[in-house]
């Protein structure tokens, strides 16, 4: 049965949410909670195991929240893509890394599309929700799904883009709570997914096309991306000046108009702000144009490690004590504080740097208790989070956990390198 507005309203249609990550899960118990059932898809089998036994691997989606969908069977995930043809709505939520020339890497999108097309059946609704370049949903997910099934997009297939806007952790806004883009190929294609997401959603938002949708995501980084570096070049700045810049920032902050302030650190991490910037540069190529700012800022945001890496050098210095062979403990492992997320971190860039100039380099951080799996550190891989103790040269602060137990911490009498201005000011603390 082909997908409708009257089905949808009344919870008939299935949806499908291939990626069970920081993005996936959380939407597919959205629509759980909205009373549709949902089959969740990922290649890992250790997702769907966990899921299936209702344990989530977020930190903040609780296991009760799994388990109430999971139990009564409204929520199931597979790794089996035949069950496709199940679904009446299928969402794609696949990562889009930047490859080793800080190109666009679509491996997974056109992996996913290429595998969910055979078994795709009429009137489906196909949903792009991974961040990418304006032009992908045309150009790259169209024409896979119509080569690799006897379907034809706008006549026996609809399809959309709708960016996802996560932000792990954020206690003020949820994925029911943050309004939702959406452009499609077509009338109809639009008319359905507003309407499929509007039941899950509390504020759709209908954009012209797939392309406005698709630079509205990569824009609203990229202004995130551009002011972060601003803040940072500041604090670079202000280092010889002995000027505080988080007292700066705080102090230009008191304007009620036109300023929004934005914190400097040890560099960009998260799935979104350290890669999305570049898919804007690689698309502006094709049209012969140089995105100079948003490169420039680009420059300045990962050049921050080696800033910072420069000051754990300096404060060793202080104590009469070389960089090589020196001890250090990273406080913080995940990229943004309070969540178990550490995709394109800097603390790992941190101990890569770190460990290159012959420092010895652990890490101590309650969300993350392990390396896993991941592309760009493989060797980083095993390494477990250690005790906080006197048995360091150095702490270097890269995350601003609140669990941290600050008065502990500098008890212990260890120098510390703090990037985030977390500390208190006190002669041990060393700002980078």
């Amino acid at each position: 049965m082909p997908l409708t507005i009257d089905n949808i309203k009344q919870r008939k249609a299935r949806i499908g949410i291939i990626g069970l990550g920081y993005v996936g899960l959380p939407l597919a118990l959205t629509f759980s909670e909205e009373k549709f059932q949902v089959i969740g898809f990922d290649i890992d089998k250790k997702k769907v195991h966990s899921i299936n036994q209702k344990q989530s691997y977020i930190k903040h989606i609780n296991h009760g929240r799994l388990a109430r969908f999971v139990g009564d069977g409204s929520f199931q995930a597979t790794d089996d893509f035949s069950r496709i043809q199940e679904c009446d709505a299928v969402i794609i939520c696949v990562p889009t890394p930047l490859d080793h020339h800080l190109e666009p890497d679509l491996q997974y999108i056109k992996t996913t599309t290429e595998t969910i097309a055979p078994h795709l059946k009429p009137g489906t609704l196909v949903s792009l929700e991974s961040t990418t370049w304006p032009g992908t949903t045309e150009e790259i997910v169209r024409p896979i799904l119509e080569s690799k099934s006897s379907l034809k997009v706008g006549k026996d297939l609809y399809l959309c883009f709708s960016p996802e806007r996560e932000d792990p952790g954020n206690k003020n806004y949820s994925t029911k709570s943050i309004p939702k883009l959406v452009g499609a190929v077509d009338e109809e294609s639009l008319s359905l997914s507003v309407a499929l997401y509007s039941q899950a959603i509390e504020h759709v938002v209908p954009v012209s096309s797939t392309q406005v949708a698709e630079l509205a995501k990569l824009f609203e980084n990229i202004f995130r991306s551009v002011n972060i570096a601003l803040v940072n070049e500041l604090k670079v700045i202000c280092e010889p000046m002995q000027i505080d810049v988080f007292e700066v920032i705080r102090a230009a902050g008191t304007k009620p108009f036109g300023f929004m302030p934005f914190w400097p650190g040890p560099g960009l991490g998260g799935h979104c702000i350290p890669i999305d910037p570049f898919y804007l540069t690689w698309k502006a190529k094709e049209f012969g144009i140089r995105t100079r700012f948003i490169e420039l800022a680009g420059e300045i945001n990962r050049s921050m490690p080696k800033y910072v890496v420069s000051k754990v050098q300096d404060c060793l210095n202080f104590y009469c004590k070389p960089l090589k062979g020196s001890k250090i403990l990273v406080l913080g492992l995940s990229y943004k504080a309070d969540v178990d997320d550490m995709r394109e971190s800097p603390s790992l860039e941190l101990i890569r740097l770190l460990e290159s100039k012959g420092a010895r380099c652990e890490y101590h951080d309650p969300y993350i208790p392990s390396i896993g799996a991941n592309r760009e550190y493989k060797e980083l891989e095993g390494r477990t989070s250690q005790e906080l103790s006197r048995d360091y040269d150095c702490f270097l602060l890269s995350t601003a956990h609140s669990v941290f137990p600050k008065e502990e911490i500098l008890s212990l009498s260890v120098p510390i390198v703090d990037t985030r201005n977390f500390f208190p000011q006190h002669k041990l603390v060393h700002p980078a």
